[in-house]
């Protein structure tokens, strides 16, 4: 997943908001989790808070990668950046935290345009003044729409 401008309205809907990856079953790949991803299209029809509805995403009790396409406001102009993040709450079994946090690079190294990691271990890091202070700190004055 790359940010990147599209020119008609169809391929804007196509474009992915969010996505999230799992290990397979085997803990042999890294793949995109079924079901796990949130379109542009589906903003403001199937998905009202599109950030909302990527924390709801992920699971209380194991690891994830995601990325997330964020659109926020600075003093000066509107922006949308590439955001990574790592998963790792604290209900999760200790061998899923470490064989996600061995794999972050690899996964990393596969996407470009990446401008922010972010390594959250419960909903109270995913809020939108800590996702703001990652995008720019006090410069940031709104995330996806909402003023921090």
């Amino acid at each position: 997943m790359k940010v990147r401008k599209c020119s008609t309205p169809e391929e804007i809907k196509k474009r992915k908001k969010a996505v999230v990856f799992c290990l397979s079953s085997d803990k042999k790949c890294i793949i995109v989790e079924e079901g796990k991803e949130i379109l542009v299209g589906d903003i403001g029809v199937t998905v009202t808070d599109p950030f909302k509805h990527f924390v709801q995403m992920l699971p209380e009790k194991d690891c994830r990668y995601a990325l997330y396409d964020a659109s926020f406001e600075t003093k000066e102009s509107k922006k949308e950046e590439l955001m990574f993040f790592l998963w790792a709450p604290e209900l999760a079994p200790l061998k899923s935290k470490m064989i996600y946090a061995s794999s972050k690079d690899a996964i990393k190294k596969k996407f470009q345009g990446i401008k922010h990691e972010c390594q959250a271990n419960g909903p109270e890091d995913l809020n939108r003044a800590c996702i703001a202070e990652k995008l720019g700190g006090s410069l940031v004055v709104a995330f996806e729409g909402c003023p921090v």
